[in-house]
């Protein structure tokens, strides 16, 4: 097994026992419940916007969109609009195809050879498209459902989005569908990375660390829901308390398995600006994705050249011309 792997579960493992020990045996329910989760989001918050600031002063000198089609050229040869975008208009739709339906990740391609073992084979990959979209869907469900805990009252996007979430009454309380995809997601996620050899090598803990992170999220979520019930008027006190900037910590005591959960999420948020999370907010500012692919059309000059003496060709002639002349070179003036 990848020793990568272990330490990152390991290490899930004992901050979740930290947190819980912390909030039902020393009584440090304010510095899970209000200290750390507001330090999380300060860290979150400047890590983000350094990270983006950054990104924006990083020049990009030339055009290099990638390309999966016909670049547009002479009026008979048919573009691909979207692969190989021409104008502002082809671009947001390819942003936006790529950004809510992880359209380049659709076109995933396994190659390989044949039976033979000479000829080069391509296959298609659809099941890692699939994993991700449930994965990444199901999260942005879990999110906005949780927007009840910090809204007094419930926005009514939200209780119409728990309805159809929770449209399978075949538990009590309702079983919410995201939840469960969440975790299954983010465990298939997990699995092929441990499984599956190249992944395997090239894989760090950073890789295992917020995946482990998120499954320990779902976990205790769902416990929380189905198994050892919280308090919720407590919880939505507290987490009321920190959305309104004046935290308290509600008299009764809170599950220390709640304390774990938000334990959990603290850490993932204030993860996010220092790892490949960080793609949420990159992808919109990656050049390959967001550029024109118009070069044959339209000169780039790239803005960041220092200047260059340069050495025309007609000085080049001034220079010269009497030795060109000479040679039997050809010359603009006489």
């Amino acid at each position: 097994m990848n020793a990568a792997y272990l330490y990152s579960l390991i290490t899930v493992v004992l901050l979740g026992l930290i947190a819980y020990a912390g909030a039902e045996a020393a009584g440090l329910e304010v510095l899970f419940g209000v200290i750390i989760p507001y330090l999380a989001l300060i860290v979150f918050l400047i890590g983000f916007a350094n990270k983006i600031l950054d990104w924006t002063k990083s020049p990009v000198p030339f055009r290099i969109p990638t390309t999966m089609g016909q670049q547009k050229s002479l009026p008979w040869i048919k573009q691909n609009k979207f692969d190989s975008p021409y104008t502002t208009g082809q671009v947001v739709v390819r942003m936006a195809l790529e950004i809510l339906l992880f359209r380049s990740l659709f076109k995933n391609l396994r190659t390989g050879f044949g039976k033979d073992g000479q000829k080069i084979t391509y296959k298609w990959v659809v099941w890692l498209w699939l994993f991700a979209l449930m994965f990444h869907y199901s999260f942005l469900v879990v999110v906005i459902r949780h927007l009840r805990f910090f809204a007094e009252p419930v926005p009514f996007f939200v209780t119409m989005l728990e309805r159809i979430d929770g449209m399978l009454q075949i538990m009590l309380p309702n079983l919410f569908i995201s939840g469960v995809v969440l975790l299954a997601g983010a465990s298939l996620l997990l699995l092929r990375r441990v499984f599956l050899p190249k992944l395997v090598y090239i894989s760090r803990p950073a890789d295992y660390f917020p995946l482990f992170l998120i499954i320990g999220i779902a976990v205790t979520g769902l416990m929380m829901r189905y198994i050892s019930k919280v308090d919720v008027v407590r919880v939505k006190e507290l987490t009321m308390g920190l959305a309104t900037f004046q935290p308290s910590i509600p008299e009764g005591s809170i599950s220390g398995l709640f304390y774990v959960h938000l334990f959990f999420v603290s850490l993932l948020v204030a993860y996010i600006p220092f790892s490949k999370l960080m793609h949420m907010g990159g992808v919109f500012l990656s050049p390959t994705r967001n550029l024109a692919n118009n070069s044959r059309a339209k000169r780039h000059v790239n803005p960041w050249n220092y200047p260059v003496k340069t050495h025309t060709y007609e000085e080049y002639e001034d220079d010269f011309r009497d030795k060109m002349k000479e040679a039997g070179l050809p010359v603009e003036k006489e």
